[in-house]
């Protein structure tokens, strides 16, 4: 990184009670490394505490647009406004792509970047400890201050893979197989911020599947930046699809649920997988990103499919699964260059598959990135922008309400959860299926409970409203 130097600098090791706090933001992966943090402090005997309360603060953070860097820097003001005595700590992409960024803002003590987020335990127990004992480890220094800087180009620390996934706060905890991105579309900052594909060896995947079932875990979630890439730069290269049949054979583990997977990595094997295993041991739930249902976007955006590939993946899918497979999808609006005839196109898409769920994002022009360049040359009005979002909106949650409409009368398996509080109050329990539906149910249970359920309605929050057709111990 410009404008940094290395130095070897001393991180303590705590010996006494310290407590922590992280918060996450961005997808399910970065949600992985900051559990994985989590059960590592946790392990090593620091207390878990609220914001106000802690003595560190982990803020894991997004960069995947400008809103996301926006978040992360009120988080931190909000940190040091709730709790001023808080040691704070930054990292995840924005930490990597901007770490001297972050390092001016008041009341942060380190970044770490990405390329040494395997650190962030030391760095909290070595912020936390009033004695210490002196490991070495890597450090960048923002010259002028004593905050910590922790950040490469190498990427050769940003695996936090030896702690163990387990059932507890998360009911349905990530297991991040797969970091990094080789891809090069031009809107993405991702290869900066988190490097090349890498792969977690096959046997550590089946260690963690495994150790997660002894522990009670009924349902496990399998992410990665760019998942369906697992197992391509092993040595021996092999496939994704081969890796899940493993854990669904050869492991005892309930429900598997594969987070978002790309369109061209929905292979045949993968798709036959879903066909033979759900619904019962695999999620009948897939995440394929779209972007953009324009040809000539997609081709802007150098993405490596186009909208009949894209289609023809949806209805293999749903061949395989059924009416009730949940389909979602990242959506882009405001390319630059998008044009009203090419949101047309992407609407008219979006409106002829059986989406269940979208996740709408406007365009947002990264540094470093081919698109900071086209959005300076051509951008799409964020007038604009926002009457397209609003469109997609009011479509998307018409389709989402026929979808549950249309599981009313129908058994479904599920999974309880932890219900919040509110719902708890009311002798209640939140219950997610294995198409991705949130279910309430009007009895109290325990949550990581397998459950059948009855849909009876729609609530008017969209929740459906079920009761309990049977209920199963994790062992069957």
């Amino acid at each position: 990184m410009a404008g940094l130097s290395p130095q070897i600098r001393g991180i303590g090791i705590l010996k006494g009670m310290a407590s922590f706090y992280v918060e996450n933001f961005g997808c399910r992966a970065a949600r992985a490394d900051g559990e994985a943090v989590s059960s590592r402090l946790r392990a090593e005997g620091l207390t878990e505490l609220d914001l106000c309360d802690a003595d560190v603060v982990v803020i894991n953070t997004c960069s995947v647009t400008a809103e996301a860097d926006r978040d992360a820097r009120a988080f931190v003001r909000k940190t040091k406004r709730l709790n001023p005595a808080a040691k704070i700590v930054v990292t995840g992409c924005y930490a990597q792509r901007a770490p001297e960024e972050i390092a001016a803002l008041a009341g942060v003590s380190a970044v770490v970047g990405n390329s040494h987020k395997a650190f962030v335990p030391e760095i909290v127990r070595s912020l936390s400890s009033e004695r210490s004992r002196i490991i070495p480890t890597f450090n960048l220094l923002q010259p002028g201050t004593s905050t910590q800087i922790h950040v490469d180009d190498h990427f050769a620390h940003s695996y936090i893979e030896d702690a163990q996934i387990l059932p507890g706060v998360q009911t349905r905890p990530n297991l991040k197989i797969q970091e990094g991105c080789s891809n090069r579309c031009t809107f993405c900052i991702i290869p900066t911020t988190r490097g090349s594909s890498r792969s977690l060896s096959r046997e550590k995947v089946l260690a963690q599947v495994s150790g997660f079932v002894a522990a009670g875990g009924n349902e496990l979630v399998i992410s990665g930046i760019n998942l369906g890439r697992w197992g391509r730069d092993l040595s021996p290269a092999t496939s994704f699809a081969s890796l899940v049949e493993t854990i669904l054979k050869e492991t005892a583990l309930p429900r598997l649920r594969l987070s978002s997977i790309e369109p061209m990595d929905w292979t045949p094997d993968l798709i036959a997988i879903i066909q033979h295993y759900a619904p019962g041991k695999i999620a009948r739930h897939t995440h394929l990103p779209l972007q953009s249902g324009s040809d000539a976007v997609l081709r802007r955006m150098h993405r490596r499919y186009r909208p009949w590939h894209y289609a023809e993946k949806v209805a293999a899918l749903a061949a395989a699964t059924g009416p009730e497979l949940a389909l979602g999808a990242d959506v882009m609006i405001g390319f630059p260059g998008e044009s009203d005839a090419e949101f047309r196109e992407t609407y008219d898409f979006i409106q002829q598959l059986p989406f269940t769920y979208l996740h709408l994002f406007p365009f947002s022009p990264r540094p470093g990135t081919r698109g900071w360049d086209l959005h300076r040359d051509n951008p799409v009005a964020p007038q604009t922008v926002e009457r397209r979002m609003a469109n997609l909106r009011a479509l998307i949650a018409q389709k989402s309400h026929d979808f549950r409409l249309s599981m009313v009368g129908r058994t479904l398996p599920a999974i309880t959860l932890n219900s919040s509080a509110h719902v708890a109050g009311l002798s209640h329990t939140s219950a997610l299926t294995d198409n991705y539906l949130p279910v309430e149910l009007s009895r109290p249970l325990p949550a990581n409970l397998p459950v059948n359920l009855r849909i009876k309605a729609v609530s008017d929050s969209g929740a459906l409203e079920g009761e309990i057709d049977q209920v199963f111990s994790s062992t069957e």
